[in-house]
């Protein structure tokens, strides 16, 4: 078996990134717009400083094989979790 080039491997992160960032599809998404609600990662982005949430996780998915459940699969599982900044980084001062 050939092993995969470095822009080979870029590419299918970059398709998981993708794919993670809308695990449900679009269809979804723009439904929850036209029902005036956000998705959970357009609340965190509101809610930080921009650019400063680390996303952990993104590609985990569950092992159930029970109820038909190994058919849906989810990256991030359904769950988005991971760490930013609201109003900068933490200020420590001496006093």
């Amino acid at each position: 078996m050939a092993e995969k080039t470095i822009d080979q491997l870029c590419e299918e992160l970059m398709a998981r990134k993708e794919r993670a960032r809308y695990p449900v599809g679009k269809d979804a998404i723009e439904k929850q717009h036209k029902r005036g609600k956000l998705t959970a990662r357009e609340r965190i982005d509101k809610l930080l400083d921009p650019g400063s949430f680390v996303e952990l996780d993104e590609h985990v998915e569950h092992r159930c094989t029970l109820f038909g459940m190994e058919d849906r699969k989810f990256p991030g599982d359904g769950v988005v979790t991971g760490y930013g900044t609201v109003e900068g980084p933490l200020q420590f001062h001496n006093r």
